[in-house]
């Protein structure tokens, strides 16, 4: 069932960004990029659990539609970081709305109370799975902001 739940969102996530010419993925990426500006192209991989060549393609995709910019990084010439522009900081600001409206619409089929009991499970098993996987509640994305 939690497949075909997951589906059935991802469907309707998919058909808000596509306006919006962004996949999940890409929009997984711009949402970190919002809150650590300059990260590096190897914590992105990780966060969004895709490999380096899928994340150099990803942010290829986003450079070329103005939304990302590449950063040299001051203390290491090989590293490379990720920061948004401008265009993608306006851009953004209106693909979360949208999103944001469309989960509003799905979510109403639940009442209140059955959303926070949902939010709070969910949490719940993501901490959980977090730590089985991965040995802790989270990474720490370094950035010029940390």
């Amino acid at each position: 069932m939690i497949q075909e739940v997951y589906v059935l969102l991802d469907d309707g996530d998919r058909r808000v960004l596509r306006q919006f010419q962004l996949n999940p993925t890409q929009y997984a990426a711009l949402l970190l990029l919002a809150e650590h500006h300059g990260v590096r192209l190897s914590d992105l991989s990780v966060h969004l659990l895709i490999d380096k060549s899928s994340t150099t393609r990803l942010i290829d995709r986003l450079s070329s539609l103005g939304l990302v910019e590449r950063i040299a990084d001051p203390s290491d010439r090989r590293v490379q970081r990720i920061g948004l522009t401008a265009h993608g900081r306006a851009h953004l600001a209106k693909v979360r709305a949208a999103h944001s409206e469309s989960l509003a619409r799905r979510w109403a089929v639940l009442d209140g109370a059955e959303r926070e009991l949902l939010t709070r499970l969910l949490l719940k098993l993501r901490r959980e799975l977090t730590i089985i996987q991965h040995g802790s509640e989270g990474g720490a994305i370094s950035s010029d902001s940390d």
